[in-house]
């Protein structure tokens, strides 16, 4: 049993590097795990990965707008 079963995590940045690492690294120790980017096709190739090994990986697409 990991560390974070039953908790969810949303992981930032995780369409490659330290984001898409941690968003694995939690996926595997039992969190549900929602993994915003700007890329689409990265996300989900993060959220494939998560998903083949364990259940619950989620792809949010985020963009930085300037609001005014």
């Amino acid at each position: 049993m990991g560390q974070l079963n039953g908790k969810v995590a949303v992981v930032t940045g995780g369409s490659e590097g330290i984001g898409a690492a941690t968003a694995r690294r939690f996926a595997s120790e039992g969190a549900s795990v929602f993994v915003s980017g700007r890329r689409q096709a990265e996300l989900d190739t993060t959220v494939k990965e998560i998903n083949s090994k364990h259940n619950g990986g989620q792809a949010i697409i985020a963009t930085r707008r300037r609001h005014r």
